[in-house]
C-alpha cells in the first residue's frame, strides 16, 4: 500500500508537475484529484489483497502457514466483509473522481479493475500465464492512470485545446514508460513467486508456469524476460530519453542493468523456496530503483530548461 502511494505521488510530483512547468502551466489545484486517485487505488488494492488471502487459505496453509491470517485470526466471513467494504469505498471514490472530471474512461477503469481482481483471485491466478499478466497489467495501469487523471484535469480546465499542444504526448509517453517498466518487473516477480509457491499450488491443482513447464524451462522464460527488460530500458535511453549527457545511461547501467544481472544469477542458482524469496525481494528493489528515476528526471529537466527542481529551487 505504501509503495502504491509513493509511486503515484512521485509520478505526479516529479514527472507531471515539471512537464506542466516547462509548458508554462500551473499545477496548483490539481493535487486534490490525485489524492482522490491515490485513495481510490489503495482501497481497491487493499480489497484485492484481502480477497486474494480469502481464496488462498488452503494454498497459504501449505506455502506460508506462519503468514496466514484468514481462517485463523480473521474469519472467512470477516475477510469477505472487509473486501466488500474496501472495494465499495474504493469504487465509490473512483466514480466520484470520474464524475468530477466528467471522464467515462476513468469510471470504467475503477469498475473493471475490482472485477479483474475477483476473477484473478478466484480463478485466473491458478491458470497458465493469464494470472501473471493480469497482475502485471494492473500494476502498470496503477501508474498510467496517473497520467490519464492529469489529462482529464487539463481537459476539464482547458477543453480540447490541450490536445493541440505537446502536453498529451509528453504525459502519456513518460507515464507509459514507467508503466511498461512496472509491467515487466511485476510479471517477472509473479513468475518467481509461482516457483516459490509451487508446492502449495501443485496440491491445489493449479496450472502455473513452473507446474506446467517445469522449473528449468520457467527459469529460461524468466531470463528471457529479464533480457527483454534490460534491452528495452537501454533502447529507451538511446532513442527516446532526450536528455544531454550520460547521467541516465549511468543510472540505468548501475541502478537497473547490474541488479537485473544479479537477479538472473540468483534465479539460475536458486534451488529452494528461500532462494526464490530472495530473488523476489530483489525484483521489488529493482522496481523501486526504477521509480527513483523520477527524481533524476526532475533534476535533468530542471537543469536543461531552468525550471525549479523538486518545485523548490532553481539550478544555476
Amino acid at each position: 500500500m505504501l509503495f502504491i502511494i509513493l509511486i503515484q505521488w512521485m509520478i505526479k510530483q516529479f514527472v507531471l508537475v515539471p512537464l506542466l512547468q516547462i509548458n508554462n502551466l500551473d499545477a496548483t489545484g490539481t493535487f486534490v484529484f490525485h489524492y482522490l486517485l491515490i485513495i481510490t487505488t489503495v482501497l481497491i488494492a487493499a480489497g484485492g489483497y484481502v480477497l486474494n488471502d480469502y481464496f488462498d487459505m488452503k494454498i497459504d496453509a501449505i506455502n506460508k502457514p506462519e503468514k496466514q491470517y484468514v481462517g485463523k485470526s480473521i474469519s472467512k466471513q470477516t475477510a469477505m466483509l472487509m473486501h466488500q467494504v474496501l472495494t465499495f469505498c474504493g469504487v465509490a471514490t473512483g466514480l466520484l473522481l470520474a464524475w468530477f472530471l466528467k471522464n467515462v474512461t476513468l469510471a470504467l477503469i475503477f469498475v473493471v479493475i475490482p472485477g479483474l481482481l475477483w476473477f484473478y483471485s478466484a480463478s485466473y491466478k491458478r491458470q497458465l500465464i493469464i494470472g501473471n499478466v493480469i497482475i502485471a497489467l494492473i500494476a502498470a495501469l496503477s501508474i498510467f492512470v496517473v497520467g490519464m487523471t492529469e489529462m482529464a484535469v487539463l481537459q476539464k480546465k482547458f477543453g480540447y485545446l490541450i490536445f493541440e499542444t505537446e502536453i498529451p504526448f509528453q504525459v502519456y509517453a513518460w507515464t507509459g514508460g514507467f508503466a511498461v517498466f512496472a509491467f515487466l518487473l511485476t510479471w517477472i516477480r509473479e513468475i518467481i513467486k509461482d516457483i516459490e509457491d509451487i508446492h502449495g499450488d501443485r496440491e491445489l491443482e493449479c496450472r502455473t508456469l513452473p507446474i506446467v513447464w517445469g522449473i528449468p524451462k520457467t527459469k529460461i522464460a524468466l531470463l528471457c524476460l529479464i533480457f527483454i527488460t534490460s534491452a528495452l530500458v537501454l533502447l529507451a535511453d538511446f532513442f527516446l530519453i532526450p536528455f544531454v549527457g550520460t547521467f541516465t545511461l549511468r543510472y540505468i547501467a548501475f541502478g537497473i542493468i547490474t541488479p537485473l544481472a544479479m537477479l538472473s544469477y540468483l534465479i539460475f542458482k536458486a534451488s529452494k523456496p528461500g532462494d526464490y524469496h530472495q530473488a523476489s525481494s530483489l525484483s521489488k528493489f529493482i522496481m523501486f530503483i526504477g521509480l527513483l528515476y523520477t527524481l533524476v528526471f526532475n533534476y535533468l529537466l530542471a537543469k536543461e530548461t531552468g525550471i525549479s527542481i523538486f518545485n523548490t529551487f532553481i539550478i544555476q
